[in-house]
């Protein structure tokens, strides 16, 4: 009995340290279709590079309005203007949208997928920093199946790609969005089979 436990135990181990490597060598490090034009361009909000990265798309035109989801009490299109180095650049309020409902990846999912419905965005530019891209992108078409996200990943200066093991900053950053993106898709089997199980039932 203590063999098998100890052989199940390495073969988690194997299939965990497999699936973490991955995680990492597939993460989108490039945008998407980078010349295309999407109906709008939303920011999970998390850091001022992103926000910065989304106003620069608006700026050149590639899709008409930006939408920020998970903004906070208080914070205005002017401040992130400021945030984004574009501070008094008047011509792009009126194409800034803010949500302040979303408290976290799963708020920001609901969120969106209500606005572009209200909105009837049939595409969207997902904006945020690459870790967290799997995740979001998963949640995402999960709550609007029918809206097509192209990924825009923003690396932070910060995040340490190359050798990423070697660097305890990064390597804490993408075990904990390995075991958050694990776990948005453990919560999804599990709905689908407790779903299939009142159906038989």
């Amino acid at each position: 009995m203590t063999t098998r436990i100890a052989i199940l135990l390495l073969l988690l181990a194997a299939l965990w340290t497999g699936g973490l490597l991955r995680f990492v060598a597939v993460l989108p490090i490039q945008p998407e279709a980078p010349d295309r034009k999407t109906d709008a361009i939303v920011v999970l909000t998390g850091g001022a590079d992103r926000v910065a990265e989304g106003v620069r798309l608006l700026g050149e035109g590639k899709a008409p309005v930006l939408f920020v989801s998970g903004v906070g009490e208080g914070v205005t299109v002017a401040r992130l203007l400021d945030l984004a180095g574009q501070a008094g650049n008047t011509a792009l309020t009126c194409c800034i949208e803010l949500g302040r409902a979303a408290q976290d990846t799963v708020g920001n999912a609901a969120e969106v997928a209500v606005w572009a419905a209200e909105r009837k965005a049939r595409s969207l530019r997902i904006v945020t920093a690459a870790y967290h891209l799997p995740r979001a992108l998963h949640l995402l078409r999960r709550s609007a199946p029918g809206v097509e996200m192209l990924a825009h990943p923003v690396i932070p200066e910060t995040l340490k790609l190359d050798g990423w093991w070697r660097w305890p900053g990064t390597r804490e950053v993408l075990l904990s969005a390995y075991h958050k993106y694990l776990l948005a898709l453990t919560l999804d089997r599990l709905a689908e089979w407790y779903g299939s199980m009142k159906e038989g039932g």
